[in-house]
């Protein structure tokens, strides 16, 4: 499929929609790229334009230096959204997706007044909850892939590849140091509503860690559990759009 490109490098839309009520903005988790939704605009309402962001290091950026923390990412980030959110839009985030467009939402609202119709949380702690998960960006090599292979996110045929490791490891071990040295900064909550989403299986989060959300909005919030592990986005993603759907159906 050929991706155009919107303004700048950082955002892919699958399929440009001038028609649309509402832009969908799609952060991935650690070590995804933008194809991770690149279908999603097939299985979603006409009237929402999927825009997938696209972080330095992978896929189509892969030569490009990658950002080991959070701060420097929202900066950069921030500033390339902006031209884009020239209608109403929401935020989806899996994994570290969600850090980032929690952050990211925290920063336009800071500094322009901007802020989404909703905001999608799936897979991600609370962030003002600590985490006693041990870091793993820093491990050697063969620890690093054997915890790699325990989270179920990338697939063995790429974990057992010495030479695509080599040139995939830096960008995995970037995005692990982004959520290991995260430390929350307290801010108000969000009027907009948040919905987030988790794993039955998920041995990474906890529905008490997902449920903590609540914390961020004075509007409504919502739990949805699905089946499936830290991964369930993949695995079950139709019953997942059709939430995203039933929530934004009041947006557009």
């Amino acid at each position: 499929m050929n991706f155009s490109k919107i303004k700048n490098s950082w955002f892919i839309i699958p399929q440009p929609n001038p028609q649309a009520k509402l832009r969908l903005f799609c952060f991935p988790y650690a070590g995804g790229g933008a194809s991770v939704f690149r279908e999603w605009n097939k299985e979603l309402n006409p009237k929402i334009e999927i825009c997938t962001v696209q972080l330095p290091g992978r896929e189509n950026r892969l030569l490009e230096p990658v950002f080991n923390r959070l701060q420097p990412l929202i900066n950069a980030l921030g500033q390339a959204i902006l031209a884009n959110l020239n209608q109403p839009f929401a935020f989806f985030g899996h994994s570290m997706g969600s850090l980032i467009c929690f952050e990211l939402a925290c920063y336009l609202r800071r500094v322009y007044g901007l802020t989404p119709v909703h905001l999608f949380v799936s897979g991600r702690i609370a962030p003002h909850l600590p985490t006693s998960r041990p870091a793993i960006h820093n491990l050697p090599p063969t620890e690093f892939v054997k915890e790699l292979s325990r989270l179920n996110g990338t697939p063995t045929a790429v974990l057992e590849n010495r030479e695509l490791m080599e040139l995939l490891s830096p960008t995995l071990r970037a995005d692990f140091a982004v959520l290991e040295t995260y430390t929350y900064t307290e801010s108000a909550p969000f009027s907009c509503g948040i919905t987030a989403f988790g794993g039955v299986e998920d041995q990474e989060v906890s529905q008490e860690e997902l449920l903590a959300w609540k914390k961020h909005t004075i509007s409504k919030f919502s739990l949805q559990m699905l089946p499936g592990d830290h991964f369930f986005i993949n695995s079950n993603r139709r019953q997942l759009l059709d939430l995203l759907s039933k929530d934004m159906m009041l947006y557009i």
